[in-house]
């Protein structure tokens, strides 16, 4: 029986593995979305020599071990070759036959299965380990202490934990865990029957593994010494069951942290990461944000095979490759792959409680704690549920010490489970027992909800985060949506071809407005505001996004947005701003779209990458769109309003508040594009406006007392039903009544023309400010319109004759 489960969960294994390595072979014409170009061929070798390995592995239990725990090496194998092909995927030396960690990573398995085939023969008792278990302790302490005097790293800098030559290296610290295991499960499966009191049975214990715990300290290899404090305790626990122990075990561990963050600089960094990554995304806390990230782009269903940015990630192949296959299998990937380690652990946890000794029942449950406590930990510092120990994950991550590590434990737990017939072992306190087991499933269970926190609930809106790199590669292989005029005259494009796509700016006088997409600098302006609509997020149907999402792991192509911008009256308007300080707007007051927007300076988005470094520090400002972001004291451009209002008499704060409440200036318009909100001194002495909010309260004197809604993105080009609307966010309101709308008008016609007029003037915080209003009169039998100007400067005739040429040219088409 037991070999028709393991045969068959072996075969399951296989073929998911073998649909993994068949999507990489596909993934870069799925990519490029075309079959002309070079396929992946080389995971093909890590295939078959997994399933070499496996197949080899399974003839030998089930010949030499028949009534072996048949879910073990099924699990542990899945585990292990999911994360060959990981690591082989993510070796991107050379696409095809360079890499340098997939095969060596394979030679490891290869070692360890031959470990695990020759271990079967041993005796299924394990004497041996509890009759030599000093010597076996003191080895494993020799050879991490040797690390000290002659240690190396691989990767040329970091802590030197590895003994290594000719490209050969071993890492001391890893077998030493299970070494400290066997050691406490034969010292204590000896002392129990004798002597029943706590102390005197584990002070003994404290020499030896507090040496290995000031070993791994000294070496600064944090996350392992962490381990060993947690073993130490469950393995004194469940000997004892004496609660206080673990008490005062994580009262230690909050002591050694707090030492910790006070007098060693790497632990006070990830800590200080762990509690505040977002305080420093781009350095201290880059690998805690990248893995973040990952799981988010990971979302649900995963990028797939082949598809995803996990090696945007650092070390992805190791201490981050659970954010790896987060990102390419999604949330239903990780869910399985917890799963897998929660068989490893529960039956683990069975053949300890079924194991025929004491010393075999200990050894077992702390074989158990292994996998279980190290697994959590790294998935757990991927997750940011517990701060980064750069531990590796077993049977997953690059590592040949810990690839053997974990075979070897492994091994433990077969032999042990090899004789599930005979009659257990008295177990006078099984609690601790059960406790760890429920330990372990809440960590599991804990490590299921942060990943669908971070792939489902925060991840649609962690992608947009502007230093998200992955936006960068898919705007590289995706056609960003086009950002046209009222005349479908092309402002923002893209050119180029899969994998090249940039960004084109016809028209970079607008670049204030329609701002830019950047690989490096982000996004601004519309490009920002209307991103979902230019990255194909929203505006296509559901089922092409998620088609999209699912075969490719990108978004479809993006939208072309029509805007109301008319580039003919614009590039009139910029012309004449050119050498100015300010903002032009011309809108139609009553549809509220807007014709004109028009803020100086301007920048050049087509040369960011020479001048973006030096944008922010432009005294000149030019990244702010001063229509709807530059906030201008009101001054006695107000005047009008109040006319209307209050027939010019001298207005109380009071009086004066009403007309700001009536004309909407303490409220930001509602508008596809980053507004200022409009500040305002308790006295109303003080209103800052930003000029789209004059030109709204103008159109109420040009539209018989209403002010519109503003509108900026006017309709979207979709896939299926074409050009479509974009509704305004707003609905129009009146403010004035017809009457007192029309007569203010008036009273401000201009003589001999058809539109009214009026200049104000405000001393500004920094400079002084000009401002120029005015709008077509109530009878004008065309569209109605009003412009405003503002100047950050005393320059009333400028003003004007800005104002009233553009308004001329706009009444005149």
């Amino acid at each position: 029986m037991n070999r028709v489960i393991q045969g068959n969960l072996l075969k399951l294994a296989a073929a998911f593995l073998f649909l993994q390595t068949l999507i990489i072979t596909l993934s870069p014409a799925v990519r490029f979305r075309t079959w002309g170009v070079d396929l992946r061929w080389s995971q093909w070798i890590a295939f078959l020599l997994w399933g070499l390995f496996v197949l080899r592995a399974h003839r030998s239990i089930i010949n030499l071990l028949p009534d072996a725990d048949p879910y073990l090496f099924p699990a542990a194998a899945f585990l292990s070759g999911w994360g060959l092909l990981t690591i082989w995927r993510l070796d991107t030396v050379d696409a095809n036959w360079g890499q340098v960690f997939g095969p060596r990573q394979a030679l490891w398995l290869g070692v360890s299965i031959v470990v695990l085939v020759v271990g079967l023969g041993f005796p299924a008792t394990l004497n041996f380990i509890r009759k030599y278990k000093y010597l076996l302790l003191s080895s494993g302490l020799l050879l991490t202490a040797l690390t000290l005097a002659f240690g190396t790293n691989p990767g040329g800098i970091g802590p030197r934990l590895w003994l290594g030559c000719c490209g050969i290296f071993f890492q001391p610290s890893e077998p030493l865990k299970l070494l400290l295991v066997a050691y406490l499960a034969a010292y204590l499966a000896d002392k129990l029957p004798i002597n029943l009191r706590a102390f005197p049975l584990i002070y003994p214990t404290f020499l030896l593994s507090g040496i290995a715990i000031l070993l791994l300290l000294f070496q600064r290899d944090l996350g392992t010494a962490s381990i060993f404090v947690v073993l130490y305790t469950i393995m004194i626990y469940l000997a004892t069951g004496r609660r206080r122990i673990v008490l005062i075990s994580a009262a230690a561990l909050v002591l050694m942290g707090f030492a910790g963050y006070y007098l060693i600089d790497i632990i006070r960094v990830r800590i200080d990461s762990w509690f505040n990554p977002w305080a420093d995304p781009s350095g201290t806390s880059y690998q805690i944000i990248q893995s973040i990230l990952a799981i988010a782009n990971g979302g649900p269903e995963g990028r797939g095979p082949g598809l995803g940015s996990p090696a945007l990630v650092p070390v992805a192949i190791s201490d981050f490759i659970f954010a790896a296959i987060a990102e390419e299998t999604g949330l239903i990937g990780t869910i399985g792959l917890l799963a897998i380690f929660g068989i490893i652990l529960i039956r683990g946890l069975r053949t300890a409680l079924c194991a025929s000794d004491s010393f075999r029942r200990l050894l077992a449950a702390g074989v158990t704690a292994y996998f279980g406590v190290q697994s959590l930990l790294i998935i757990g510092g991927n997750l940011r549920l517990l701060p980064l120990t750069g531990v590796t994950l077993p049977f997953i991550s690059y590592g040949g010490s810990s690839l053997l590590t974990s075979f070897i434990g492994l091994l433990i737990l077969l032999l042990i489970s090899n004789h599930m017939d005979e009659e257990p072992a008295p177990l006078p306190r099984p609690q601790p027992y059960f406790a760890l087991g429920v330990f372990l499933s809440l960590g599991l269970l804990a490590s299921a909800l942060a990943n669908s926190w971070w792939a489902v609930v925060r991840g649609p809106d962690l992608l947009t985060r502007t230093d998200n790199p992955r936006r960068i590669i898919e705007d590289r292989y995706v056609p960003r949506g086009i950002l046209l005029d009222r005349t479908n005259t092309q402002i923002n494009g893209t050119e180029g071809e899969t994998s090249t796509y940039t960004r084109v700016y016809s028209y970079p006088d607008l670049a204030p407005v329609v701002g830019y997409n950047h690989p490096i600098y982000g996004q601004s302006g519309l490009e920002a505001s209307l991103d979902e609509y230019l990255r194909g997020l929203r505006g296509n149907p559901t089922i092409t996004i998620w088609w999209d999402h699912l075969l490719y792991g990108m978004a479809p192509k993006g939208l072309d947005v029509r805007l109301s911008l008319d580039l003919y009256l614009q590039q009139r308007a910029d012309e004449m701003m050119a050498d100015q300080r300010g903002a032009v707007v011309l809108l139609n007051a009553q549809t509220g779209e807007i014709y004109v927007m028009s803020s100086h300076p301007t920048f050049d988005p087509r040369r960011l990458d020479e001048i973006g470094a030096r944008l922010n520090k432009d005294p000149g400002k030019p990244l702010i769109n001063r229509a709807t972001q530059g906030l201008y004291a009101v001054g006695t451009m107000t005047e009008p309003f109040e006319q209307a209002l209050h027939d010019n008499k001298t207005l109380t704060s009071d009086e004066l508040q009403s007309v700001y409440d009536t004309f909407s200036f303490n409220h930001a318009p509602l508008l596809r594009m980053q507004v200022a909100e409009p500040t305002n001194e308790p006295d109303g002495n003080d209103l800052h406006i930003s000029p789209l909010q004059a030109a709204l309260a103008s159109a109420a004197l040009s539209n018989h007392g209403t002010i519109p809604t503003p509108r900026i993105a006017m309709a979207v080009n979709t896939p299926n039903a074409g050009w479509i609307s974009l509704p305004a966010l707003g609905t129009p309101f009146e403010a004035l009544q017809a009457e007192a709308a029309d007569e203010t008008a008036q009273s401000l016609k201009v003589d001999g023309q058809n539109y009214w007029a009026h200049t104000g003037y405000a001393e500004g915080d920094e400079s002084p400010v000009t401002w120029f209003i005015a709008g077509t009169l109530p009878n004008w039998q065309a569209a109605p319109l009003v412009v405003v100007v503002s100047l950050e400067e005393n320059d009333a005739q400028l003003a004007r004759r800005i104002g009233e040429e553009l308004l001329v040219d706009a009444m005149s088409p």
